[in-house]
């Protein structure tokens, strides 16, 4: 069977609907610089430009840079940069199977292997957008050298290219870019913005440049939401295989929902023109409705149950939302106590009906969410995403969350180290490792040597450092979480959940 590129689309017979892409479409200009390969961005915003591209309304194509080292870019080359996206959910009460090729993409750069020629699309005149998903720890400010081939960071990279734009065009202002970052990180935008021009000045860059850099480009914050666990298990790739007609290394699986929400103005909206092939492609003024419910609910909600559901055994969102337990945890943190701790002025009928609809689009019999994906950079999203709510919960309430204590518990729990291989730590579950993927793996590993639950579940929770806030002060929560934790090394995560599930019914009675 042949592998997906462009040669073998006029071939490809399959046995389910395919929307295959137009004849013409490779042949768009390149009008969007990308920075990050990822499975969201394939299934969210090169979809949506796709979509546009199809519809005959936004007509660019994008240029991808590979920002970091692990992986290989073999699949894009072989496949023509072809992906199959395949949408299955319901919606409106009608179930959704759609399988999409998307051909958005023109190219894929490696930032290590390719900087020039990266830097020589920056002098591209079609160019006017530029995308990015780096994870939460992307958009920080580092001491970087632009003039480095590559430079180190995110920021550092982006700086690079707008000014290798500003000399191609002798700081023309109508040669500045739109830049849409959508990692998960509130007003990702302006903090974007706010460390290009401070990296500017590191550099000693030209007055002048720094003037078109904060003038003539226009760095939005935008939120992006749709599930996109990205290729699916060996049974239902072979499935999808036969019934597709080839074979596609990059073929991804996302949910029917999707939203990305920008914040921008008319300018921004002309741009950005793909929006109008897509009502979900909203922009906006102000977002900061749309950023807080999926940011708390959606988000909030998987980061406080993924150490508690990996560590019970589950492996998949859809598989805990099938255990009577699990279901009832992610329920109660989402509805009990993110609802009414979200840190913005949301009416609370419109707070239930989203958490609602995120509690349906967990259980999408289709998607296979792997919790362990979620804990990639477990402490920087529990800070980003969960800190606020409790506060917040802490404000209005008075007492102590014991869902969200319980969720905390399972983190501390999930980042107990037991060795370290190629500088990665990894856990333990049940006999099985499992890979720590976070920037405080280190530190985790340091204290769980050296500290009893109840001391490490203190020593962390005043950790200013780790979450801007002391923890510790917040009555009853240190007791709490130590309580927890305790339970779940004596007895087990899931015989743990499922005594205080015993005891959170009996209470309610």
């Amino acid at each position: 069977m042949k592998f997906l590129s462009v040669e073998s689309l006029p071939f490809i017979q399959p046995q389910i609907d395919v929307s295959l892409p137009a004849g013409s479409l490779p042949h768009l200009p390149e009008r969007v610089l990308q920075f990050g390969t990822g499975v969201l961005l394939r299934g969210l915003p090169d979809f949506l430009i796709d979509k546009a591209n199809q519809q005959g309304i936004f007509n660019g194509r994008i240029v991808v840079v590979k920002s970091t080292d692990g992986g290989d870019m073999t699949a894009f080359e072989r496949q023509d940069n072809l992906y199959t996206l395949c949408i299955r959910g319901v919606e409106n009460h009608r179930l959704i199977e759609q399988n999409v090729v998307c051909s958005s993409i023109s190219r894929v750069l490696s930032a290590r292997q390719h900087w020039q020629t990266i830097l020589q699309v920056a002098a591209n005149p079609d160019l006017q957008i530029v995308i990015s998903n780096t994870t939460e720890v992307g958009i920080q400010l580092v001491q970087d050298n632009i003039r480095q081939t590559p430079p180190q960071s995110f920021p550092g990279k982006l700086l690079a290219v707008l000014y290798a734009r500003y000399q191609a065009f002798n700081g023309d202002p109508s040669k500045g870019l739109v830049i849409v970052p959508t990692e998960l990180i509130p007003e990702n935008g302006t903090k974007l913005k706010a460390i290009l021009l401070e990296l500017a000045h590191l550099n000693g860059l030209e007055s002048s440049f720094i003037d078109w850099l904060e003038n003539a480009n226009t760095c939005c914050n935008s939120l992006v939401d749709r599930i996109v666990p990205g290729r699916p298990d060996p049974a239902t790739q072979h499935a999808l295989t036969e019934q597709l007609g080839y074979e596609d290394e990059l073929l991804t699986i996302s949910e029917v929902y999707r939203l990305w929400a920008i914040e921008g103005d008319e300018h921004v909206r002309d741009v950005l023109s793909f929006h109008r092939a897509d009502d979900n492609v909203i922009i906006r003024p102000n977002i900061d409705l749309f950023r807080e419910l999926k940011l708390r609910l959606l988000n909030g909600t998987h980061t406080l149950s993924c150490g508690l559901a990996f560590l019970s055994g589950f492996d998949t969102v859809r598989e805990a939302m099938e255990n009577d337990r699990m279901s009832a945890f992610i329920s109660s943190v989402m509805m009990a106590e993110l609802v009414p701790g979200i840190p913005y002025p949301i009416d609370e009928k419109t707070a239930q009906r989203f958490g609602f609809q995120v509690l349906d689009r967990f259980r999408n019999p289709f998607i296979e969410h792997r919790w362990l994906a979620i804990t990639m950079q477990y402490s920087a999203k529990m800070h980003m995403r969960n800190v606020p709510t409790l506060l917040h919960y802490y404000e209005q309430l008075g007492v102590t969350p014991r869902y969200i204590s319980l969720g905390f518990a399972a983190y501390l729990l999930f980042m107990k180290a037991t060795h370290q291989q190629d500088e990665v730590w990894y856990g333990n579950r049940n006999g099985e490792s499992y890979p720590i993927y976070d920037a405080q793996a280190s530190y985790f590993a340091d204290l769980w040597t050296r500290l009893a639950p109840q001391e490490l579940t203190q020593t962390v929770l005043q950790n200013t450092t780790l979450w801007g806030h002391d923890l510790s002060q917040l009555p009853g929560f240190a007791e709490s979480v130590a309580a927890y934790l305790e339970q779940f090394l004596e007895n087990g995560v899931q015989a743990a959940v499922s005594t205080h599930f015993d005891r959170f019914e009996a209470l309610a009675k």
